[in-house]
């Protein structure tokens, strides 16, 4: 959450003519109903079930595309393997503190971290990173420049 998956997604694909998906999206799409309703009525497990099956069939469906996942995507059911077979994975390792300024302004916006106190929040950033990094790090490319650059970004991934 705040590392830019779907705004460098976008211009990633605006930048090379592919489709553009953002998981979280189509998972709404394909629930019909928000994310927070999944996790409120179904449970977090359900909807990271409905994620898997929506990221297999667009990598399925589609030859060639870029797609922003949700932060836990690559965590669960083994989906990093499956998204490094399917094509080529990209972690932007964001700097916690970057992710803390940038998230601190977004707080109503995002329901999973509306009601977190600044320092509750900077908790909640430095638990899902560390939780996490095990899985972003079996990605095939790593993007460590703060702040990114387009050009340089489509380079890393073109020479991976």
């Amino acid at each position: 959450m705040g590392s830019g998956k779907t705004h460098w997604g976008r211009l990633l694909s605006e930048k090379l003519g592919v489709r553009f998906f953002d998981l979280d999206e189509e998972v709404v799409e394909e629930a019909g109903k928000p994310i927070t309703e999944i996790f409120a009525t179904a449970g977090e497990e359900h909807f990271r079930m409905l994620e898997k099956e929506v990221l297999h069939h667009l990598t399925e469906k589609h030859e060639s595309f870029i797609m922003a996942c949700g932060g836990g995507t690559p965590c669960y059911f083994n989906n990093i393997e499956f998204m490094n077979q399917a094509g080529t994975s990209v972690w932007i390792n964001t700097p916690v503190e970057t992710l803390f300024s940038r998230l601190v302004n977004q707080k109503s916006k995002r329901p999973l971290i509306r009601d977190l106190s600044d320092d509750q929040l900077r908790g909640f950033i430095s638990k899902k990173f560390s939780d996490r990094r095990m899985y972003y790090e079996q990605a095939e490319l790593v993007v460590d420049e703060e702040p990114v650059e387009l050009d340089k970004l489509i380079e890393t991934i073109f020479h991976a």
